[in-house]
């Protein structure tokens, strides 16, 4: 019984492809709103959570859809197909847009000086009281001289570390008040972006189910916990890729806030018609399904549960299983997606960071672990790997929350690396889990069910940080994190079903141990 690992890496297309879009998206979308809209953090964890509430019913239809889908090209490879091709098209155009807004703001040039003297002179922005993320309150005519002004942009072009942090820390604010000011004066820019994310996001949820699906569509149960590795690990190289991208175009310096996102939208869509054509050629779905089929009947997995669809019901003893690890699927995304959704913005104003780097390092984290992770997991069984990988993301946040501007960079990059092994740790066997409760034919909906429960949680959990952050400042985000880790670990600990169970090998198979 082996894994066929180039197969898996085929179907990984479609995961990476999916993770690369989010990558970006949940870097420079929140970026966007509060730079070049002028929205406050808790506004703008609304609109990072509108995703969110559409994958609550779409994911759980669409898988459910896909389920009974005949197309010749199999149950899932259509949505895949036409969901991608819709979402790199509205994602293209959602650059565009915000470029409009750009050009309406005459404080596009960061560090410039006319810039500056824009948002200084501005009767309603000077008289302004305004409050910093450490709550202080203050007027900036009152506060600087725009000789002083021009002194901190002086500085701050030469890379003065306390002139970048009183950038962030007085200028910036008032210039997302002028952003929000000239939002305010014409709407019609911030409608047709909304409109445009909305059908972005529509056209992802579509195939998010389906694509994720189709691993264990295409892979018998012992092996779904090294196979999710595999797929996971593609979703890496796609998040990583796109950071790395994000170094080379500049988007988390501090300079380059304002920047246009053309070229760099077109290249990370670019990027999703590639993986879609390498899924394409590879990716032959009713031959998989059929081969996947005939070897679990090898193996005697087949049984009545797989084959007689719609006849067995849950027991009460897997039933609650499966709600407590939708439970722990919540709770644990509620503090790791409040810190994807926010890190952005809290690694420039709190820890004078390029966020680009720290999150690399996390997924080069996770990229490493994916493979040990999948076979330890098949040793010691999924439950545990997963405890241990909850204790590894609460001591990530935990040390994390006490980390500010002038700590060492290494402790934070040594923090996130510490995250990205956990959550490769929980993710390679958290979803296994929950299929491994359906039936061969619900595989789709048993997806929905564990995308349901985590995009339950990140339609809150931005929304919930984000005015947290307004009211206690940015420090708040790992120490509001920690605590929903913690509390999965507790709701994990009832878990009883739904763990690897090991099958003996038989015949030729029983000599086999490389795998």
């Amino acid at each position: 019984m082996k894994l066929k690992y180039w197969r898996t890496i085929c179907v990984g297309f479609a995961f990476f492809l999916i993770c690369a879009f989010w990558q970006a998206y949940d870097n420079i979308i929140p970026k966007i709103l509060t730079d070049k809209f002028g929205m406050a953090q808790g506004w703008s964890g609304v609109i990072m959570a509108l995703d969110n509430v559409l994958a609550l019913f779409m994911l759980p239809l669409f898988g459910a859809i896909s389920d009974k889908c005949k197309s010749p090209r199999g149950k899932r490879t259509p949505f895949i197909v036409v969901g991608t091709i819709i979402a790199v098209i509205a994602f293209i155009g959602l650059s565009f847009i915000d470029n409009a807004q750009l050009g309406k703001l005459d404080t596009a040039a960061n560090f410039d000086q006319k810039a500056v003297h824009t948002v200084y002179a501005d009767a309603d922005i000077a008289k302004a009281t305004l409050k910093t993320h450490e709550g202080e309150e203050y007027v900036l005519s009152e506060r600087y001289t725009l000789e002083e002004l021009d002194s901190v942009i002086g500085k701050a072009m030469q890379g003065d570390k306390e002139a970048l942090a009183e950038w962030e820390e007085y200028f910036v604010p008032a210039r997302q008040a002028y952003a929000a000011k000239t939002t305010a004066g014409n709407k019609l820019i911030l409608i047709a972006f909304m409109a445009v994310l909305l059908v972005t996001l529509v056209a992802m949820s579509t195939f998010r189910s389906p694509a994720v699906a189709l691993m264990p569509d295409v892979t018998i149960k012992p092996l779904r916990s090294k196979a999710n590795a595999v797929i996971n690990l593609m979703g890496s190289f796609g998040g990583i890729l796109v950071l790395a991208l994000g170094m080379v175009f500049g988007t988390g310096k501090t300079q380059n806030s304002m920047m246009s996102y053309i070229v760099f939208f077109t290249v990370i869509a670019a990027i999703m018609i590639i993986a879609l054509i390498a899924f394409l050629i590879t990716v032959k779905e009713p031959k998989f399904v059929k081969e996947m089929e005939e070897e679990s009947k090898r193996f005697g997995i087949n049984d009545s549960e797989e084959s007689a669809e719609g006849s067995r019901k849950l027991s009460k003893g897997e039933l609650a299983s499966l709600i407590l690890i939708l439970a722990s699927v919540a709770l644990w995304f509620f503090g790791y997606n409040a810190v994807t959704s926010k890190y952005s913005v809290y690694a420039g104003k709190v820890l004078n960071l390029d966020y680009n780097m720290t999150l690399i390092i996390a997924q080069a984290a996770a990229i490493i672990s994916y493979l040990p992770v999948g076979m330890i997991s098949s040793k010691i069984g999924r439950k545990k790997a997963i405890l241990a990988g909850v204790v590894m993301l609460f001591t990530a946040f935990t040390v994390a929350a006490f980390l500010r501007a002038g700590s060492p960079a290494m402790l934070m990059n040594a923090m996130f690396a510490l995250a990205g092994i956990g959550w490769a740790t929980i993710n390679v066997n958290s979803f296994p889990m929950v299929v491994e409760l359906a039936k061969g034919g619900t595989i789709g909906k048993y997806t929905g069910y564990y995308y349901t429960a985590s995009m339950a949680a990140q339609v809150l959990t931005p929304i919930l940080s984000g005015f947290l952050m307004d009211a206690f400042g940015l420090k708040i985000l790992f120490p509001y994190a920690a605590a929903f880790v913690a509390c999965a670990f507790v709701t994990m600990l009832f878990v009883r079903h739904g763990d690897n169970k090991p099958i003996a090998k038989t015949g030729l198979e029983a000599l086999d141990v490389g795998d």
